[in-house]
Parts: structure tokens; sequence; C-alpha cells
């Protein structure tokens, strides 16, 4: 196959990576099919530009993989800038894809939002040189806009864009949806007499495990918290925003030391706005909670192999009741260590694989309970964890989805040639 993979941020690892279709693109390559990630020259997060002066594109290998960087407007934050760029970055790409197509037409284009306006113009040029597309949804918008952010369902613009959601989802070939509640999404929304729910694939988030493994050994970091064995140690990934809710988590530390449970530190790795004012407080209240900052990603299977107990924290929302999808969850499992959510889902893979626990906690008090109780598991009980842990880490391999992607992307091409 001749794979278009078109994905706003689909940023290569070696820049900060959203990975999910590097790690598709690098096995799919093994499998012998020809791939091109068509991607923003901005790179989301960073003061990082690739395409600069007049040209429209640049071709570039990164990390074994052929991306084109489609010229893009800086942007900071989630102002009008972004949304200037979410606007007018589609018609970029609409001429690069157009100039590519002249020279070598794919057999299939792989569509992934967010943001839709992108995926919208690469479903929209799929049907005028008939071409099938998958559409894969790991966010929904404007769903996600309308929790997040309080905005009504009635505004004329989320109106608009569910509109635009419904009719990009009728529309394309086949349909992938990176949590498992998919369907139920649709049949809540009560268009499945207009979508076929047979064309709904569920292809999760998931982890490379050989490269998990060379990391681990190859990039350590020197810590000597991390590195001492007397201490329980709690590890959170991931950003430190509003959305993430780590004040939950710094109550729960400040109610850990006041218990006197000096044996249970607790590690913070990442970066965002609440960061500052977390780690001040923490500072202020003495807690033995360290804020370590953003790492790349290569040195987080060495971090993750020393800790003892990894965090997903995650402020609750309504659209839990479709499952997730954190990237972070899947190589919490690869560290084959247990992992402790705050937010039980629907779906919920911690529970259904039993490799932690997933609470609803009412109160700090609640939330360090839990925590002190992994601390005082047997070691027949925390082993039992871990091992569950290590088969979630191999269920959800990169090589094993790519599997399940490469039938998704040949069944679509079929279809379409029945269809013609």
């Amino acid at each position: 196959m001749n794979v278009w993979i078109v994905n706003h941020y689909a940023i290569p690892p070696s820049m900060g990576g959203l990975v999910r279709h590097y790690y598709f693109s690098k096995y799919l390559q093994k499998k012998g099919h020809n791939i091109k990630i068509f991607t923003s020259g901005i790179i989301h997060n960073t003061n990082i530009n690739l395409v600069k002066g007049k040209e429209l594109f640049k071709e570039s290998y990164q990390d074994g993989i052929e991306y084109t960087f489609v010229k893009s407007r800086a942007y900071h934050g989630n102002g009008i800038d972004r949304i200037i760029n979410m606007i007018d970055f589609p018609f970029k790409m609409w001429k690069t894809l157009k100039i590519f197509f002249k020279q070598n037409r794919p057999d299939v284009i792989y569509a992934s939002s967010p943001d839709l306006f992108v995926a919208f113009f690469a479903l929209l040029f799929g049907k005028r040189y008939k071409l099938p597309v998958v559409l894969e949804v790991r966010d929904l918008w404007p769903e996600s806009i309308v929790h997040y952010n309080g905005m009504k369902k009635s505004n004329p613009i989320i109106w608009t864009l569910y509109q635009l959601e419904r009719w990009m989802y009728k529309e394309a070939d086949k349909l992938i949806f990176t949590f498992e509640g998919g369907k139920k999404y649709i049949i809540d929304k009560k268009w499945d007499k207009k979508i076929s729910l047979d064309k709904i694939e569920y292809v999760n988030n998931g982890v490379d495990l050989a490269e998990f493994a060379i990391n681990k050994d190859k990039y350590k970091v020197s810590d000597a918290i991390l590195e001492n064995a007397s201490l329980f140690k709690v590890v959170y990934v991931g950003s430190i925003r509003l959305v993430n809710h780590l004040s939950d988590l710094v109550e729960a530390a400040k109610v850990i030391r006041e218990w006197g449970y000096d044996n249970i530190v607790f590690l913070i790795y990442g970066d965002g706005t609440e960061k500052e004012m977390l780690e001040e407080k923490c500072k202020q209240e003495n807690l033995r909670m360290f804020f370590r900052g953003r790492v790349e990603k290569k040195y987080v299977p060495y971090i993750l192999s020393k800790s003892d107990l990894n965090i997903v924290n995650v402020k609750n929302s309504g659209l839990v009741k479709y499952g997730c999808s954190w990237n972070k969850l899947f190589e919490y499992a690869a560290s084959e260590k247990p992992v402790l959510s705050n937010l039980p889902t629907s779906y919920d893979l911690i529970c259904n694989y039993h490799f932690g626990e997933s609470k609803m906690f009412n109160t700090a008090e609640e939330y360090a309970s839990a925590i002190i109780q992994f601390s005082k598991l047997s070691t027949s009980e925390y082993e039992e964890y871990c091992n569950n842990a290590k088969a979630v880490g191999t269920y959800f391999d990169y090589t094993i989805l790519t599997n399940e992607i490469e039938r998704i992307l040949e069944e679509s091409i079929q279809c379409k040639g029945e269809s013609r």
C-alpha cells in the first residue's frame, strides 16, 4: 500500500512526540508499505518552525520516517493565533497534497483528528480524487469543548461543528476511535441511522516494547531520590494543567505527610500552566513532592522502571463514559508497575486488566489511603499487579496494533474498489 497519513500534530519522537502515527508508520514500513506523514511545520507546544521563508512545505526523514512538514502560521497557547492557524493550515495542506498527488497517487488517506478542519479537508481531497479515506478520532470535538470550556451545545459555532463532525463520520470509508466507546457515542448522538456502525473500529494507543526496553537501559537519569530503594516512589508523568487537576494529588501528599508516612515520596515529570503554582505550594508546605520538569521521551522508561506506583490524575468529565486513550497508561504498563487513577472510566483498562485501581476520591484522605494501601501490599499482591501490567503492555504493543491498522486500511481500499 501507498499510505498518506494526514495529522496536524504528528510530531516526531525526537521533537517531543505525539508518536502514534510514527509507530504505525515504522511497522507498516517493515511490512513493505510506503508511508508518508503530512503534518504542520510548526511543532506544537514548542518554538520550532521547520518551514521558513516562502516555501510551502519541507520534506525530511525524521527518526527513519518520511515527513512532509507543511507551512503553518506561528501561534502560542490556545488564543486567537491558534484559531487562525487551524483555519489557515488546511488550505496549505490541500495545496501540498495536490502537488504530491500528481507525482504519486496514494492508495488510501489516513486522516486523524483533532483538529477537525485538517481531517475535513483530507476527507474532501479523498472524495475529490476518489480515494478511500480512513478517519481517526483521537478526541471528541466539539464534545470536549462543551465539557471542558463550558460552551453550550446551542451555540451557533458549536452547532456547526457538530454538523461537520457528523458529516465527516458519515462520509469516511472507515472510522477509527482510539477509545472503546466510539459506537456508543454515535448511538447517543442518534447518528446511527446515518452512520453505519459496521465501519467503526477501535484501536487504542500503545507502546513500543522493544524501544522501551532499549531506552530503559540506554538513557538513564541521575536522581538520588529516584534511585533510593528504601523509599516508596509515586510517579506522575505528563502535562501539569488545570485539566490534570494535580492539586488533588498535592492535597493527598499533604495528608500522607501529616499521617507520618515519610517513606512515601512523589516525583512529578512534566510541565504546564499549573506547575509553578503547585511547586511553590509544595515547597511552602514542605511536602515530599518533587517537580522534575519536562523530560525527553527516551528517559521515561528508566524513570518508570524506578517507580513503585504510577499515577493517572485527571479532572472529571462526562467524556469518560466513552473510555480513555491516555498515552501514558501504556508506558506505565510497560514499566510493569501498578497504576492508580483518580478517575474511573467506562471500559476501564486499569480495572478490566487488574493492573491497578481506578477510584473516585471524595477527599484527600481517601486519595492518601489508596496510595498508602499500595505501599503496604504483600510481595505476592504487588507482583500480581506487576504481572498484569506486563500483559497489558504486550496486548497494546504497537507491533500488534499495527496489524489492526493494516487490516483497516486494506479493507477501506477493498470497499472503495467494490463501490466504484
